[in-house]
């Protein structure tokens, strides 16, 4: 995988958890701030994107935080559309999310998806969040294409 064709920068990571993945590095503070999210192309061309849940990641019910579980999957609808944008920034315009299950401290987070439809202007995506292989997030979103100026 050659830099920046998944949509990020930086080496892969040769050693420990994250081998094989490189450290997802957009723009976004915030998603610094919660993360790393890590980010690696799958066999079959699709891309996964993940983290390791933490203590800092719950809820006071010792559950992870929605907007964390949410904040994922906004990332990953950039991730999973990274070819379709051919090249250009967005911005998600919708999303849409349904919690069908909890993440716990120490479960592989993990977000895989779709491009469902790549019009000129917008791009429409859905996607499910696992937690260590239980369904805990399915979501959808449509990403509006920015014209560079």
């Amino acid at each position: 995988m050659a830099d920046g064709e998944d949509g990020v920068t930086g080496d892969v990571i040769a050693e420990g958890e994250w081998a094989g993945w490189r450290v997802c590095a957009f723009r976004d503070s915030f998603e610094r701030l919660i993360g790393p999210f890590h980010v690696k192309r799958e066999d079959g061309g699709g891309v996964v994107c993940a983290f390791r849940a933490e203590p800092r990641h719950m809820n006071g019910g010792g559950s992870m935080h929605g907007g964390c579980i949410m904040s994922l999957a906004d990332t990953s609808l950039f991730v999973i559309g990274h070819d379709a944008m051919n090249g250009q920034s967005g911005v998600t315009v919708s999303f849409t999310g349904d919690f069908v299950g909890p993440v716990r401290i120490g479960d592989l987070v993990e977000a895989r998806g779709e491009v469902v439809r790549d019009g000129g202007s917008l791009m429409f995506v859905r996607g499910l969040v696992t937690a260590s292989g239980r369904p805990a997030l399915n979501f959808s979103g449509v990403v509006k294409k920015l014209r560079s100026r």
